[in-house]
Parts: structure tokens; sequence; C-alpha cells
């Protein structure tokens, strides 16, 4: 069974102009430990598709399932993080990791301990008493990826959460969030504009079209068992994922 289940899911809002269908018949399954990158045209619906997955608004139609569940509303079995780290600024690295717990209710020894082992592989610990303003923006955003994994979630959702970073931190960032999360083995969903970021740290990549969204393509890569989002940037098959997936969202463009 697929750790989670998106299932002929709909989307339509009021808008100033009237009803817009955002997408449509949307179905795909992910297995435990995969990560799947989402691209497609601006407005197409991709935050909106997180957004229903996360439980943070019920779609139109159809259902999400995590290990077989329905989800109603936000569960804590679900991790989400934005571009912004929202870290608070008037607290410590670990006062801020520590207060993704506590707004879950989900302050234990156990998840306490998890905390400190993350902080302590992922190489923050000698920063646990700084503030966010006295860490670099690669760092804060490894401590705010530390804050959503302390709590253990089942399923990661990455919306553009890398875009404000500048392009040299970008890549290393994501190529330290992909180690995190492929050794914590989490299963990750990744919003992103960016195809070469897309196909650096996806193991499929689900193309939407333009809005009303629906999929055009869950698209395998391979880059071998020990790839890195850097190592698959050097790799003659890089150039021909990116031609495949700028194809499919061109030629969607022209229709």
């Amino acid at each position: 069974m697929s750790l989670l289940s998106v299932e002929d899911i709909g989307m339509t809002y009021q808008a100033k102009n009237g009803e817009v269908t955002a997408f449509e018949h949307i179905s795909f399954a992910v297995e435990a430990g995969t990560f799947i990158s989402i691209v497609g045209p601006s407005g197409c619906g991709k935050s909106t598709l997180l957004s229903v997955i996360a439980g943070l608004i019920p779609a139109t139609s159809g259902m999400v399932r995590l290990d077989g569940e329905e989800i109603h509303g936000v569960s804590p079995q679900i991790g989400y993080m934005l571009q912004r780290d929202d870290l608070l600024e008037w607290r410590t690295i670990w006062k801020n990791i520590l207060f993704g717990l506590e707004i879950r209710h989900n302050k234990t020894p156990e998840t306490i301990a998890r905390a400190e082992r993350l902080l302590e592989t992922y190489g923050l610990s000698s920063f646990r008493d700084k503030y966010p303003r006295q860490l670099s923006g690669g760092m804060r955003q490894r401590a705010s990826l530390i804050r959503t994994l302390a709590a253990g979630p089942k399923l990661l959702l990455l919306d553009e959460a890398f875009s404000a970073l500048d392009y040299q931190t970008r890549l290393t960032v994501t190529n330290d969030v992909y180690s995190i999360l492929k050794r914590e083995g989490v299963t990750t969903l990744m919003v992103t504009h960016d195809i070469p970021e897309s196909i650096s740290m996806g193991d499929q990549i689900l193309i939407l079209s333009h809005r009303p969204a629906v999929v055009k393509e869950l698209l395998e890569i391979d880059f071998g068992s020990d790839r890195t989002p850097l190592s698959c940037r050097g790799d003659p098959k890089f150039s021909y994922y990116f031609d495949h997936i700028w194809k499919e969202l061109r030629a969607d463009e022209a229709k």
C-alpha cells in the first residue's frame, strides 16, 4: 500500500470574476521514502494542491489518504515548509526547534531526544544558543527543517522552500536537505518552478498542465542509488530530463 494516495481530486473556488477550477481529476500515489517534485506552469494550482494534501483546505471532489486513512483537516503526520523559514528572531535556535513541538502539543522526552539527535547529526549543535539572525540563510533553512522533522512526520511538503536563497546557497542547501531527508527516510513532495532543482532532487517528477491542471506525466528519474543533487547536474542524463520536461511545459503553453 502506498504511503500517500491522491484519488481523483479537484478544486474549484469562487473568484471575483466567477468560479475558477484550479485542477481536476488529479490522481497519483507516493511510496514511502520517495521524493517527488511537482512542476507546472505558474498559476496551475501547485501550491493549492499541497494545501489540500496538507489538510489545510478541503478538495471540492476526490480524497487524499495517508497510510490508508482519509485526511480530514491538519494531520500531525504531515510537515509543511514554505519559502520563509519563519524562525522566531527572539528565540534561540534550540527554542525555535522546541517551539515546533510546543505548538503541536508534542513535546515529549522522545521528540526532544529526536530534536537533540537531529541537531547533533546535522551540524547545528554548536549553534543551539545562537539566534536566527546570527546564522546564514542555509543554516536557518537547516534549522527550520530540523524543527519540522523533530515531530517525526511521515510526509513532508516543501513549497518553494529554497526560492528565497541566492543561487550558490540554494545549491548547497538543496544538497544538504536532500541528504537529510534520504538519511531520515522522510517521504517528500516538493513544489518548485526550478526545473533543474526538480530533476536533481526528485525520484519522480509530477508534471502538471495549465489550469485547470491535470497530470500530464509522472516521470521516473534515475541517476543511481548514490546520487546527490550536485552530482546529478553533471550526469549526461540530466539534459535529457530537462529537455523532456521543458518540451512538455512548452507544448502545453502553446496550446
